[in-house]
């Protein structure tokens, strides 16, 4: 999706323009997130990210401060905080 305007990136980046979920060790599933922000030193047990190839390469200690900027449709931590921003508000 091409950004329509800076308000809209802005709004993205602020997380307020869709659900923004915080998670621990559940793992999330059926999401659509287009970044994941660690705040704290995170180990990442399992990664699902769509188009692209590799991603078992995350499976890794995260350092505090990471983003990763995806298409992340599941992730399961063994430690740390996620936090996850979607695009849009899900139904």
């Amino acid at each position: 999706m091409a950004i329509e305007n800076v308000q809209q990136l802005l709004t993205e980046q602020l997380g307020k323009n869709g659900d923004t979920v915080i998670f621990t060790t559940v793992n999330q599933t059926s999401k659509d997130w287009y970044a994941v922000y660690f705040p704290v030193t995170s180990v990442v047990s399992s990664i699902t990210v769509a188009d692209a190839t590799g991603e078992s390469a995350l499976h890794t200690t995260l350092p505090a401060g990471t983003t990763l900027f995806m298409n992340i449709t599941q992730i399961q931590l063994t430690s740390g905080i996620g936090i996850g921003y979607a695009e849009g508000p899900t139904t």
